[in-house]
């Protein structure tokens, strides 16, 4: 395809998700274009972020962002931008930068696989942490909570998981601080 033909689709794509919510508009733009910025960044530079009515989600207010995605150094973990491809093997990226302690006797399940995407965005999130979720909840994605409520010492637990436990790895079994 001709290159006037891919700048002429895209800005009728880009013309045509004008009038959609903020995070449809993303999603359209950000795969035709790379840097766009996410909505909640043109929320909070027009002073709307979290208002009431606002075509942004509360989801979008106060973001974090990771290091190297917010620095745009997106080299870090990504060869070049067309293959988008890893630098190393995903179990193996974040400990290049991430110096987690888990030469312990317990290893957290996603931990030992490498698998920290199962519970931390790579690039931004709205929650503690990177988290894919909100960290009130969050352990009850992958176990039952029922379950979790059976076992001597949870009963009348308002606190959070993290409070007796350790995320990533201890030497104490099911992983207690």
């Amino acid at each position: 395809m001709k290159a006037w033909a891919v700048v002429t689709c895209a800005c009728a794509g880009a013309l045509l998700t004008a009038a959609c919510a903020a995070t449809t508009r993303y999603k359209v733009l950000s795969t035709l274009f790379d840097g766009v910025p996410p909505p909640r960044a043109q929320a909070a530079a027009a002073g709307e972020a979290g208002t009431a009515g606002s075509a942004v989600p509360a989801a979008y207010v106060a973001p974090r962002d990771h290091g190297p995605y917010a620095a745009r150094l997106c080299g870090a973990c990504h060869e070049s931008a067309a293959t988008n491809a890893l630098v190393v093997p995903k179990d193996q990226l974040c400990f290049r930068c991430h110096d987690l302690q888990i030469d312990r006797k317990y290893v957290h399940g996603p931990v030992a696989s490498g698998g920290c995407l199962v519970c931390h965005d790579p690039h931004s999130s709205s929650y503690r942490f990177l988290l894919v979720s909100d960290s009130d909840s969050f352990c009850f994605h992958c176990h039952d909570r029922a379950a979790v409520a059976a076992v001597r010492g949870h009963d009348g637990v308002q606190s959070g998981c993290t409070e007796c436990h350790d995320a990533h790895a201890s030497d104490t079994k099911y992983l207690l601080k």
